[in-house]
């Protein structure tokens, strides 16, 4: 019994520390990002390039999802303006969701044009969307749009592989749709850190595309 009740213990102060070593990696990236962060899109700089980070259409009730919809109303609010001539939409396409086609059809409904979106398909996480932008689309600078607790990451992942990155804030979802929704992004920020400093693998499968050359798709 005096081995089960240590071993428990254990587990529970193991836990323990996890959870206060994730909230600690979220609050981190906050601050490393505040410097390259916009909300408003008149004090955005001109890119040439910007990364839609994707997400599901419909959301966990069944409605449409808030996240998606705020991102391309962001994306194309940048577009209009002439703060980016060009998008990669980049998300998880599987039988049931294809993220990239479904916002390149919303984008195509904001007013973007279809020759200016580029749909990549293998975004399945934030760190392949990051690595294919600089390694499949050829990168260096770019402005990446989701919500901000999404963005930090994103921006810490691709400032520390060499991309001159800047993130815009689309409109954040007043309340979240459950608390797993919520919870999630502290072991996402403990993953970032994990994919940055061991270098993970990424899907980097596929040709070569020259953004403003090969045709968007």
């Amino acid at each position: 019994m005096r081995l089960i009740l240590y071993a428990l213990l254990l587990g529970g102060a193991l836990a323990l520390a996890v959870v206060l070593l994730a909230w600690v990696a979220e609050r981190r990236l906050d601050p490393l990002a505040e410097a390259h962060l916009f909300s408003d899109v008149a004090k955005a700089p001109v890119i040439e390039t910007a990364l839609v980070l994707g997400t599901a259409a419909i959301g966990p009730e069944g409605g449409p999802n808030r996240y998606f919809i705020y991102r391309l109303d962001a994306a194309a609010a940048l577009w209009k303006a002439g703060k980016v001539r060009y998008l990669i939409v980049s998300g998880s396409r599987d039988a049931v969701n294809d993220e990239p086609s479904a916002m390149r059809a919303g984008l195509v409904e904001r007013g973007v044009p279809t020759e200016v979106i580029y749909s990549d398909f293998d975004g399945w996480r934030t760190w392949d969307s990051v690595m294919r932008a600089r390694d499949i689309y050829g990168q260096e600078r770019v402005m990446i749009v989701s919500q901000r607790f999404h963005l930090v990451r994103a921006l810490y992942m691709a400032r520390n592989v060499g991309i001159d990155a800047f993130g815009f804030e689309a409109r954040d979802v007043g309340a979240a749709y459950s608390i797993l929704t919520e919870l999630r992004r502290y072991p996402s920020a403990l993953r970032a850190y994990y994919d940055v400093w061991f270098e993970a693998p990424f899907r980097d499968a596929g040709p070569k595309v020259v953004i403003g050359k090969d045709r968007a798709g």
